[in-house]
Formats: structure tokens, C-alpha cells, sequence
């Protein structure tokens, strides 16, 4: 007889706890070693904390290292062969490979991307993007630039990885804006703009490589008359060798005879502007992107209509700005 009330027990033990399991909404980054990444598991983490009571929970997730693209495919495809996901944000660290990957899975809950997107041909794979206007972000970058070195230069592009969309949409937007002409894949004196030998850097979202990548494109190119910085890993990835590296340019900075236009605006980044190391920041947005992702993937699972894209907006800094230029 207690051997039977033991088992039933245990039995309804363990239908409790599948009844009380929640169903996840998962976030998938490119990195967990990636500060602005962990800004987006904030919002996740603040949504959970104001929804404890719901049926669904947010669950972040990714690679140990945003360089492991391989990683991130594999991790959306193992969340996606769980039962209790029901529905996915994917930060692509390479589109094209993410898109192969979901078309390997073919998922049967709703999937959108987060931070950056797939490629525009493979946008039919999930319902919706929510994140930066990652084009406007590139041409915000260069329109800052260009405002302060009206007649050009030679400049240097600082990406991260080759594969990721958002990065690229950024870089031609900063492109477009130097020029005012469309679609430019290199700069050869367009709008008075050349990019030098070597560059675009690809850096892999590596802080510490693309104050490294700088420092020797600067050697290369004595005459370099600035940068434009893709995303903002040398800043909050290697705040303290960036400042080594830009601390002797201070006065030139100040005067927009040397110009440098940098994505976001996390870590040590507005103190950077702060100290007149940077000419402008452009910002994203990422614990917003966080805390709306599983309220927009609960839409979905819904069948409610949704906006494609869902912007989140941008934060632009300066030196003379940076004590009211963040989104409260």
C-alpha cells in the first residue's frame, strides 16, 4: 500500500510540475561575453520579474563568445527541437547561416530575428524584426562625420562580423551618407571620401582587435583623417586602451581635424564622449528590445497582426550632449 501512494505520489509530482512549467519565449544572441547583449537580457529579465504571474517566461540564451557562429546555429536549432519553446528571437551573428539553419528546422512556432536581421531575400523565415534601423543607424554615423569634415578624407570602416546583416546595413548607410549616392560597396574618392588599404577592419565584435586593428591603421596611414565605427566593441570592449590610443589625438578630435563616428552608447562610452575621445555616438536601444521581444513574440503565438519592422529607436551623443542624450 505505500509503495502505491509513493508511486501515485511521485506521479503527481511530476504532472504538478509539468503543469506548472512554463512555456518559453526564447532570445537567442550572438554572444553572452557581449555587454550589450546582457542590456537585453536586462529587459528579458525585467519583463519576467512585472509578468511572474503569466503562462510564458523569458529565456535568453547564446554563445559563450559572439565570434562562435557556429555556436548560435546550433543553439537555435536545439531550442527549436524543445517542446516548451513557443517562440523564438534570433540575433543572427551570421544571417545567411541562421537562415540555412531554420530552413533545416523548419520550425512550427513563430520566429523572429532581434538586433539584427536576416538578409533581405531570406526575410520570409520569420515574422517580424525588432530592433535598430540598423540603415539609419550607419547613415546617422556618417551625416555626423560628414558634418565635421565637410570636404573629406581618407576614412577607415570598423565592422564586426563579415556574416551579420545588421553590420552591414550600417556600413552602407554610413557609406550612402558620405557620398549621397547609394549602394557603394568601397569608397574611391566619392563625395571626396577613400577608404584606405585594409579596411573594412572586420574585428568579430572583438574590442580588444579593433583597438588593435586601429592602432595599426593609423601607422599604415599617417594622413587617416578618421573612423567610423560600425559597432561599439573598442569603446566599451577595451575602453582603456581606446583611450590610450585617441588621448594623444584629443586636440585634433576638438577641432574635427580627426573625426570618429561609433555605434552605441553602453559601458564606458558616454564618459568617452565625455572626454572629447569620440565626435559622436549613435545608440541603440537593446534593453527596450529586450523587454518588448516577449510581449511582440506572445502577438505572434497569438496570431495578432504585427508591425514589420518594430524600430526601437536611437540615441545620438556628443560631447556638448551627453548628460541628456540617453532615453530615460
Amino acid at each position: 500500500m505505500k509503495k502505491t501512494l509513493l508511486i501515485a505520489t511521485a506521479v503527481l509530482a511530476l504532472a504538478a510540475g509539468d503543469a506548472l512549467a512554463k512555456k518559453q519565449l526564447v532570445i537567442v544572441v550572438k554572444g553572452l561575453d557581449n555587454p550589450f547583449f546582457e542590456a537585453i537580457n536586462q529587459g528579458c529579465q525585467k519583463w519576467n520579474k512585472e509578468n511572474a504571474s503569466a503562462e510564458y517566461e523569458c529565456f535568453y540564451t547564446g554563445p559563450a563568445s559572439t565570434s562562435d557562429e557556429a555556436g548560435e546555429a546550433q543553439i537555435v536549432q536545439d531550442m527549436l527541437g524543445k517542446a516548451d519553446t513557443a517562440a523564438i528571437a534570433i540575433s543572427p551573428s551570421n544571417a545567411k547561416l541562421i537562415a540555412q539553419t531554420l530552413k533545416t528546422a523548419n520550425p512550427s512556432v513563430p520566429v523572429m530575428t532581434i538586433d539584427a536581421d536576416l538578409a533581405a531575400e531570406d526575410s520570409a523565415l520569420r515574422k517580424t524584426y525588432l530592433g535598430t534601423d540598423n540603415y539609419l543607424m550607419g547613415v546617422r554615423i556618417g551625416e555626423y562625420i560628414k558634418k565635421a569634415k565637410p570636404n573629406g578624407g581618407k576614412i577607415c570602416l570598423i565592422e564586426g562580423n563579415p556574416g551579420a546583416d545588421n553590420i552591414l546595413r550600417r556600413a552602407q548607410g554610413t557609406r550612402d551618407a558620405l557620398t549621397g549616392k547609394k549602394g557603394l560597396t568601397a569608397l574611391k574618392g566619392e563625395g571626396g571620401w577613400t577608404e584606405v588599404a585594409g579596411c573594412p577592419v572586420f574585428t568579430n565584435d572583438d574590442g580588444a582587435k579593433g583597438v588593435q586593428a586601429m592602432t595599426d591603421i593609423l601607422a599604415a596611414n599617417p594622413d587617416l583623417d578618421g573612423f567610423a565605427i560600425e559597432g561599439g566593441w573598442p569603446l566599451f570592449g577595451a575602453p582603456q586602451p581606446y583611450r590610450d590610443l585617441f588621448k594623444p589625438m584629443a586636440k585634433r578630435l576638438a577641432s574635427n581635424d580627426f573625426v570618429i563616428g561609433a555605434a552605441d552608447t553602453i559601458g564606458d562610452e558616454v564618459a568617452i564622449a565625455r572626454e572629447g575621445l569620440v565626435t559622436a555616438l549613435v545608440g541603440q536601444r537593446p534593453f527596450e528590445m529586450g523587454y518588448k521581444a516577449p510581449s511582440v513574440m506572445m502577438d505572434l503565438i497569438a496570431g495578432k497582426k504585427v508591425d514589420d519592422p518594430v524600430f526601437t529607436g536611437l540615441d545620438e551623443c556628443t560631447k556638448d550632449t551627453v548628460d541628456t542624450c540617453i532615453q530615460k
